[in-house]
């Protein structure tokens, strides 16, 4: 059964604590990028449509130390918010209130109180005091137990907002009986970050492609109990630096001492065959230093023939999302996922916190 949808929840003349992702990468006193920000709106228009007479959104943002630190503060969330808003959005400080007549505020950085990733019952008590129905809307952190979102579930009326609701229908599609065939694509530099994940997928898949720093190492010795297909080629780096000396070779012709920074293009030509004939693809992880122009042609030609395929397609993990979006084809693919630890607990078969605390509809 799937949590009760805040579609169903009776808002009217009532405080509604929003637990949002807005942890989003600031340029100083800017928002670098707002995908978070413009993916949390829906739920707070609805409740707005609703009747709620005030909606109260509360994040983490970065990872701070010892308390309030002016770095990690929500202010420049609460500004870019009220542009996409259209309306004035208040800001409350640790312990503070609301200003009287605001209908939408952003409390600040929930990691700001010491006891927020304690999961401490205290302060999900002050949160609960603030607001009469509490919403869920951060998949991205629904797979940590903290006060913001899973404590405070157990003293509100709880509900799914509507991007948690479509992330675990949308990743959901991935573990039920998927439409043949079936390709992962996992990159990235650790293979123990995604193992979990691809045993529970990838025997079930029909084919699994592997790039990046993971593909070396399942090379020399792979935990999986079944085949994946490894890059032919790659291009490799006399150093690991943007600027280095550069050559494609093939994998048993590396020159001593150099290192694989991207898939070649007969791996990208074979992967993109692979995933031009699927009807389901799941994308986790860079081919390469993508983030190095000289090495961003395996994960971009990764992203096109995603973005081609005419399956069912998902995106997930913070590097794939961000080359998909930096390629300009995210509204390509069917579902890109918010969520990057969050939704490879999900499709590992693991229990998500935020969402088992919010009742089943």
């Amino acid at each position: 059964m799937a949590p009760r949808s805040v579609r169903t929840a009776a808002v009217a003349g009532k405080r509604v604590l929003v637990r949002a992702d807005l942890n989003v990468p600031l340029d100083g006193a800017r928002v670098a990028d707002d995908t978070r920000i413009r993916a949390s709106l829906p739920t707070l228009r609805l409740l707005l449509e609703q009747g709620a007479s005030q909606v109260l959104v509360c994040s983490h943002l970065g990872r701070p130390k010892d308390g309030p630190d002016p770095k990690y503060s929500l202010r420049p969330v609460a500004a870019r918010l009220a542009e996409l808003l259209g309306q004035e959005v208040g800001l409350v400080e640790s312990g503070g209130t609301a200003p009287a007549g605001v209908s939408v505020a952003v409390l600040e950085n929930t990691r700001f109180h010491p006891g927020e990733t304690k999961n401490d019952p205290g302060y999900a008590a002050e949160l609960a005091a603030l607001a009469d129905v509490y919403v869920n809307d951060a998949f991205g952190s629904a797979h940590r137990a903290h006060s913001s979102t899973e404590a405070v579930a157990h003293l509100l009326p709880a509900y799914a907002g509507l991007l948690l609701e479509r992330e675990l229908a949308e990743l959901g599609r991935l573990l039920g009986a998927v439409e043949r065939p079936f390709v992962i694509v996992a990159g990235g530099a650790k293979v123990e970050d995604k193992v979990a994940v691809l045993q529970h997928l990838g025997a079930r898949a029909d084919a699994v492609l592997i790039g990046g720093k993971m593909a070396e190492d399942v090379r020399g010795t792979s935990p999986f109990t079944f085949p994946v297909v490894l890059p032919a080629d790659v291009v490799a780096a006399a150093s690991f630096v943007a600027d280095a000396e550069s050559r494609v070779a093939t994998v048993d012709a590396i020159p001593p001492g150099w290192l694989g920074l991207d898939i070649g293009p007969a791996t990208c030509v074979e992967f993109a065959r692979h995933i031009a004939g699927a009807r389901t693809v799941f994308w986790n992880g860079p081919m390469g230093v993508f983030e190095w122009p000289r090495f961003a042609a395996g994960t971009n030609a990764v992203a096109r023939a995603v973005a081609d395929c005419a399956g069912f397609t998902v995106v997930g993990g913070g590097d794939s999302v961000r080359a998909i979006e930096e390629a300009g084809l995210a509204d390509r693919v069917s579902w890109v996922s918010t969520g990057g630890g969050a939704s490879l607990e999900l499709l590992e078969g693991r229990v998500l916190p935020g969402v088992a605390a919010i009742p089943e509809g």
